[in-house]
């Protein structure tokens, strides 16, 4: 076991072996200058700023041998798992399915769905296609965790209050431990990052815990845990 002490609302602490690195929606069209997140007026630099760091942090989730999951928003071609309360969301010419300037919107295998070239999953880490904001909805990602006897998360990517928070907002219904890095998850709006985190974190917990990855690091071992069986 391993605590970071500067975690808020209180220590955090977890077994290596049984802790999961999750990487949410850390795709093209999100974070790239010229993509779809930038179309609709965002400054994307809100969000690159998550790139160093979480860079660093898979680095040493990778030699700590901790699984490592990615996931990525979007939709089958046809939109057959897209409902109108979301399909219909977005100015007329920019909704899910629309021709983007990196493919179309939010679609499965169009270049901009998939993630950045910084962070290319490395082979045999599970990629969670996912129609939905949280991560758990109409995907396979509680099995897979439950496969691997995952019991906490270590929570990163974007946005803040809304594919991370809903995910971490899933993940505690489910009894999972959450951590989410403060530097490692980022909105458009720097308000809503704040606010975002200190929901999280607020009543003692209510969600999960709040850290930096600087934290993470230098209590993660160096070298391989041993994953037990579930």
């Amino acid at each position: 076991m391993v605590t970071v002490a500067a975690a808020r609302p209180f220590p955090y602490t977890f077994d290596p072996a049984t802790t999961a690195l999750l990487v949410i929606d850390m795709q093209r069209d999100f974070l790239e200058p010229g993509g779809f997140g930038e179309s609709l007026g965002n400054d994307v630099g809100q969000l690159r700023r998550t790139i160093a760091p979480l860079t660093a942090l898979l680095a040493g989730a990778r030699a700590a041998g901790l699984t490592v999951v990615h996931t990525r928003e979007g939709h089958l071609p046809d939109l057959s798992d897209c409902p109108p309360a979301k399909l219909n969301r977005g100015l007329p010419s920019k909704r899910i399915g629309d021709p983007g300037p990196k493919g179309r919107i939010l679609v499965r295998g169009e270049y901009g769905h998939d993630i950045v070239d910084e962070l290319t999953p490395l082979p045999g880490e599970p990629v969670v296609d996912k129609p939905g904001k949280g991560a758990f909805h109409a995907t396979d990602l509680d099995a897979l965790l439950a496969e691997r006897n995952i019991h906490s998360l270590l929570v990163t990517g974007v946005t803040t209050e809304v594919c991370v928070h809903t995910t971490v907002r899933e993940a505690n219904d489910r009894g999972y431990e959450c951590l989410v890095l403060a530097d490692c998850v980022g909105s458009y709006f720097p308000e809503f990052h704040r606010v975002g985190l200190d929901m999280i974190a607020a009543q003692g917990g209510i969600f999960g815990w709040v850290a930096d990855s600087t934290d993470v690091l230098a209590v993660l071992p160096t070298t391989p845990v041993l994953q037990p069986s579930s």
